[in-house]
């Protein structure tokens, strides 16, 4: 979700922090008093890891973790079958899972309350917004794996609650539409207070004419392939084979086990597989010469957005999957290039990705209507 792959270096406390994170979620627990719900905490940050996708199950969500595990091996042992590099190619992607996991500990002891029987909300956020990119932003130490962990807990999810549960029912719009507008303009208020924390250095992340051009791609049939798959986990700064396939592999078995355990309880995760292979091979193929041309282009946008969630408004029928996956790929990629181009040098990109979910699922899903046979009715 980046312009560019950062150059400065892993932090050499790296193998700490995942330690760190954990000690500071522990004393979170035993101060508040809610030692007893590790486990359940635990459950929630590894379902947050596959919401993006909106697969929302705990399974999915390892086997995202387990596959950006075993790619982070291999692209350390510089393997032949690494795949594509992830956390945009920083090679900080322990630090900014840490961070991303604190987040979504934070959201849940901060704003937990906001849950009660049967009413979802999207604590999750911080996982794939401002807790990873502060730590892509800013570097790998302790202190700003901590910072983005507690900004990203305790600034994303009030505001996508606020867009989610409130405004989107009353505007009559998907609820991604305020999850990630949630996200979008946390983000922003973010990386205004890391402007003006001492101990935040500067952007390790360069952006602007001076980045020097990227190598050309060849975007053959298996790059489209491979670009295809990676696109499932660019969201959460993943981007790897090896992460979708885990994550999509723990979402199927969990569907098959339970149907209703899977994607909010729809029962329709083979029309959100279906929508989302759909929009990712054709967004990537109409943009791939932006691929050959840039490090990133951003065709991941409706696949974590429009597509399902046409799918989740209009019941899983083929004019949904087909109209959504069409229009969110052509739509989807430009638009977010487009508001990242326009960003400050020191926010990062993906505030431009989340902002075109927005953008375009309110624009898109609603006009679907119009069409006949969208709906089951």
């Amino acid at each position: 979700m980046t312009t560019a792959p950062s150059t400065r270096p892993p932090d050499a406390a790296l193998p700490l922090l995942p330690l760190v994170a954990a000690i500071c979620l522990f004393a979170a627990l035993l101060w508040s008093g809610s030692l007893h719900a590790v486990t359940p905490m635990l459950a929630q940050i590894a379902s947050a890891a596959s919401e993006p996708t909106f697969y929302s199950n705990a399974l999915s969500g390892l086997g995202l973790i387990a596959g950006g595990a075993l790619a982070h091996w291999l692209h350390r042992r510089g393997h032949r079958l690494q795949g594509f590099a992830q956390a945009c190619g920083s090679g900080m992607w322990v630090p900014m899972l840490a961070s991303a996991m604190l987040g979504v500990a934070v959201s849940n002891l901060l704003w937990g309350w906001t849950l009660s029987a049967g009413i979802w909300q999207p604590l999750f956020a911080p996982f794939v917004s401002v807790s990873p990119t502060i730590v892509l932003m800013f570097g790998a130490d302790i202190k700003t794996v901590l910072t983005g962990g507690v900004l990203g807990g305790v600034v994303t999810p009030p505001l996508s609650v606020l867009g989610a549960s409130v405004l989107c029912p009353r505007l009559g719009v998907p609820s991604v539409v305020g999850v990630t507008g949630g996200m979008a303009i946390a983000a922003v208020i973010a990386f205004m207070i890391c402007r003006h924390l001492p101990w935040v250095p500067a952007p390790a992340l360069p952006r602007g004419p001076a980045s020097p051009p990227a190598p050309a791609v060849r975007t053959g049939p298996v790059w489209v392939l491979r670009r295809c798959v990676a696109d499932f986990s660019e969201a959460p700064f993943f981007e790897s084979e090896w992460a979708s396939l885990g994550l999509v592999a723990g979402a199927l078995i969990a569907y098959a086990m339970a149907p209703a355990s899977v994607a909010y309880g729809s029962g329709l995760l083979p029309q959100i597989l279906a929508a989302q292979v759909l929009t990712a091979v054709v967004a990537v193929s109409v943009w791939r010469t932006r691929w050959a041309r840039r490090p990133f282009y951003p065709t991941f946008v409706p696949v974590v957005s429009v597509a399902p969630a046409c799918v989740l408004t209009y019941g899983g029928t083929a004019a949904s999957v087909l109209a959504g996956a069409l229009l969110g790929a052509l739509l989807g990629p430009p638009l977010a290039d487009r508001i990242s181009a326009l960003l400050p040098g020191d926010f990062h990109p993906f505030i431009g990705n989340v902002a075109a979910m927005a953008v375009a699922t309110a624009v898109i899903v609603p006009s679907l209507q119009l069409l006949p046979g969208i709906t089951t009715s």
